[in-house]
């Protein structure tokens, strides 16, 4: 399965919605996508995973890089993941405790 990333900015906020696999063979598409967000000041990231069906360690890559740099900027970055399948993969890696991680856009955008 492929991966599909498009983004929209709400006010001064940029939502990227993610749907398919992040594996080795699809992650960068989204890295690609998230350092051109950055490269054009988007430093106020909520990457929507809701309808991520698989990542594996390469995409978790991508989103810790990216928080990296993030923050290099003064930017924030939220995650927002409904899936407890997801959330237990950032459990087990401890990833849970470094990114903020919404169930909802809404949320994310208000907080």
């Amino acid at each position: 399965m492929d991966v599909k990333v498009t983004s929209r900015d709400v006010g001064e906020q940029t939502v990227v919605d993610v749907v398919g696999e992040i594996d080795v063979s699809t992650a960068d598409v989204l890295r690609e996508r998230l350092l051109d967000l950055l490269e054009h000041d988007r430093t106020d990231l909520v990457v929507d995973l809701r309808r991520v069906a698989f990542m594996d360690s390469t995409g978790l890559g991508v989103l810790v890089g990216t928080l990296k740099k993030v923050r290099l900027l003064g930017g924030r970055l939220q995650l927002v993941i409904d899936s407890e399948r997801l959330l237990k993969v950032l459990r087990i890696t401890a990833l849970l405790q470094v990114f903020t991680v919404r169930t909802t856009v809404e949320e994310a955008l208000a907080g």
